[in-house]
């Protein structure tokens, strides 16, 4: 295997837990590069099914290290819980490590973050409120926390003394909130130390040298449009999910990535607010959903539902970086007569087509979906496991999708257990 990074190629709930599963088994080592708490991964294998939330979903191979980065932000009692329900589950950690320049989430930050969703109106943007925002608005405001600053009473000491008393200010004027003391901020750490200590990476420099030629897996959470710079800005995360992103929060520089799989549903969902061109309010929706099974792994919210979207898909392949896409939940469409794609967007306002995607995401109220219609297979593609055993118009409806967004289809996805995959060959 090529070093990999997977990566969300619509809003996240794309599956990349199942397809980074699948290919941990390959890699020597795994870093999650972004992202927090905020993210939810599942994977079912051997009858159980585990849900991962930050730590890297390759835990469950014993040989394989896995490193949470620097570009990472950690909610200690979020992680901590995490740990306990995987050790409940029987998983060991003997292997996880963590960067000691990734960033922590304070409880300040997740009182901002629902106090910002409570009261934004129609600004609200639909975040989980575990403050992952608020902590990359300190990181790159410069006064936040990192886990090394766990360890060093001075740093601690000074650091508290210059952004307390501006924090606690923010907190009382801005957001009518409660300040913290410097002995209960103190306190935290302290405990947030204990936690932390067996899994910090110190030697984080040499770990990333010993593994520079062995088989590396970058993995991603969330998803390209909602990527900070390139997705439906300002219904997105707060960091970048995108390939590129891989190069920045891991440790490694770009020359170490040789290839990135976009992970796509069949269809698209997403949570929260934001715009979505081919979301479907209607009985067709529904029949998605609960086929689906379409409720969020962090919060249970239900999943807006639509269509595939070739527009958003082929804007993912270029600024996502993706060489090779990974088709998910495709048997959801097991029992339909017809599966429709977007192919294109019209303007209502002037009948103007977008073969494109528009950035400008505030004109998608105005935009409707162009749909080319395809004929189902309406048999069961649970139980096969090869291309060539696929029917004819599921075949039909994988070219017709590889078409339109100018990327190859390299992995079919049809039911949540690791051995419902299909390793499509290059030549077909």
């Amino acid at each position: 295997m090529k070093n990999t990074v997977v990566i969300g190629a619509q809003w996240g709930d794309e599956g990349k837990a199942k397809i980074t599963d699948l290919l941990a088994e390959q890699a020597d080592l795994i870093i999650r590069y972004q992202g927090g708490c905020n993210a939810g991964h599942t994977v079912c294998t051997n009858g159980k099914t585990y849900k991962f939330h930050l730590i890297p979903s390759g835990i469950l191979y014993d040989k394989t290290v896995c490193f949470i980065g620097a570009g990472t932000v950690i909610h200690p009692e979020s992680f901590e819980r995490e740990l306990n329900e995987l050790k409940a589950e029987g998983v060991d950690f003997k292997n996880l490590k963590i960067s000691p320049l990734a960033s922590i989430t304070m409880p300040y930050h997740i009182e901002i973050d629902g106090y910002s969703e409570a009261h934004a109106g129609k600004g609200k943007i639909g975040t989980t409120k575990r403050g992952i925002g608020p902590t990359y608005t300190d990181k790159m405001g410069r006064c936040g926390f990192k886990i090394q600053d766990l360890y060093s009473f001075e740093a601690l000491n000074e650091k508290l003394d210059l952004i307390l008393p501006l924090k606690n200010k923010m907190l009382k004027h801005v957001y009518g909130l409660e300040g913290y003391s410097k002995e209960c901020i103190i306190s935290l750490c302290e405990t947030y130390a204990k936690l932390f200590k067996p899994y910090v990476c110190f030697d984080w420099q040499d770990m990333l040298n010993r593994y520079k030629d062995r088989t590396i897996l970058f993995e991603g959470a969330q998803g390209v449009m909602l990527d900070v710079d390139y997705g439906t800005y300002p219904f997105v995360t707060s960091s970048n999910p995108i390939g590129g992103g891989a190069a920045v929060g891991s440790g490694y520089g770009p020359a170490m990535i040789q290839e990135v799989i976009g992970v796509s549903k069949a269809y698209v969902t997403r949570v929260g607010e934001g715009p979505f061109v081919t979301e479907l309010n209607d009985e067709t929706g529904e029949k998605i959903q609960r086929i689906g099974r379409e409720f969020g792994v962090t919060t249970g919210r239900p999943r807006r539902c639509g269509w595939f979207d070739s527009v958003i898909m082929k804007y993912a392949v270029l600024v996502g970086g993706i060489t090779k896409v990974a088709l998910t939940k495709i048997d959801v469409f097991d029992t339909f007569d017809e599966i429709k794609i977007c192919t294109a967007y019209k303007d209502c306002r002037n009948d103007r087509v977008y073969t494109t995607y528009p950035t400008d995401v505030f004109i998608h109220k105005y935009l409707e979906p162009i749909y080319e219609t395809m004929p189902g297979w309406k048999t069961s593609l649970s139980d096969i496991r090869n291309y060539e055993d696929l029917p004819d118009n599921a075949k039909k409806y994988i070219a017709k999708v590889e078409d339109l967004i100018g990327a190859p289809i390299g992995i079919i996805s049809v039911g949540p257990d690791r051995e419902q995959t299909i390793f499509l060959p290059e030549k077909r």
